[in-house]
């Protein structure tokens, strides 16, 4: 057995001790991670996406649903009698706040000073009246909407502008007259000459003869043109209560003139034709309409 010198363990100890301080202060090593395609359960969680609180944008409002509108009415005016007259109107769709639109109306003109007569048989006439007015009017328009309703409920506010031209029609206007009757004085409806034709004050100067009106398109075949011009400016209010359902009506001024008199009333004198009758024509009117969209 080798025995060594206590001197060479002395050394030794020595030579060890800076070793034994440098692993007392290095930390212990981390173990390697382990790589996402091996080891997919120990992938960090990805946090949640963070709620954002704000305002949900609206839906597509019910005027951006459809593109065209198509409606048709009645009208009621202060220049017509009890019934004005009829409408149609299509409209398309520009913008969510602007649509374009057609229409074309017609309607009767009365004169203020018409007073009616009874005859002596039982029938009516108008005493001076010698035509009969109706009026075409073809327009084109703009209409905006001021007031939106909701989808199923409430009023909507529109306005509304239109020009156009103004067709004046003059159909004459018949009576039953008894030329019998005003040479005897006596009327006898079997026998005596009756004639269907257009009034004339100073033709028909003796009023015993006129027995009733005549029919209402027997003098269809003599109607005169009268061209003219017309502007419109209204508001409409709809409470149609369904998506494609149009219901509504129409409020407004209008504004109309002819390129010469509306000969409705003839006194007999024509010095006074014209203090009987008129060229321009401003009313206020009524439309009442329903109609659908798509």
């Amino acid at each position: 057995m080798l025995f060594l010198p206590s001197r060479f363990f002395g050394w030794l100890a020595v030579a060890c001790l800076p070793v034994a301080a440098y692993a007392q202060d290095t930390p212990p090593a981390r173990p390697a991670p382990v790589p996402a395609s091996t080891a997919p359960e120990a992938r960090p969680q990805e946090a949640p996406p963070r709620r954002r609180f704000g305002p949900v944008p609206a839906a597509p409002s019910e005027e951006q649903s459809y593109r065209k509108e198509f409606v048709y009415g009645v009208n009621f005016n202060t220049q017509g009698g009890l019934l004005g007259g009829a409408s149609v109107r299509s409209s398309r769709v520009l913008d969510d706040r602007m649509l374009r639109f057609w229409s074309i109306e017609g309607v009767m003109l009365k004169n203020a000073k018409e007073e009616r007569i009874n005859t002596i048989i039982g029938g009516t006439y108008i005493d001076r009246k010698t035509n009969y007015a109706f009026v075409l009017r073809p327009s084109v328009g703009l209409q905006r909407i001021l007031f939106r309703k909701a989808a199923d409920a409430g009023v909507q506010v529109n306005g509304l502008l239109s020009v156009g031209p103004s067709i004046g029609l003059l159909m004459p206007y018949y009576i039953s007259f008894d030329r019998t009757a005003t040479q005897t004085r006596v009327i006898n409806v079997a026998t005596d000459d009756i004639v269907n034709e257009q009034y004339d004050p100073i033709k028909h100067a003796d009023s015993g003869a006129i027995l009733d009106r005549g029919p209402l398109f027997a003098g269809i075949g003599g109607t005169k043109v009268v061209p003219g011009f017309h502007v419109r400016g209204g508001l409409s209010f709809e409470y149609g209560r369904y998506r494609d359902a149009v219901t509504g009506m129409e409020v407004g001024v209008l504004v109309e003139g002819f390129t010469k008199r509306m000969v409705i009333l003839s006194p007999g004198n024509l010095s006074d034709v014209d203090a009987l009758n008129r060229q321009f024509f401003p009313s206020v009117y009524l439309t009442l309409y329903f109609g659908h969209r798509s």
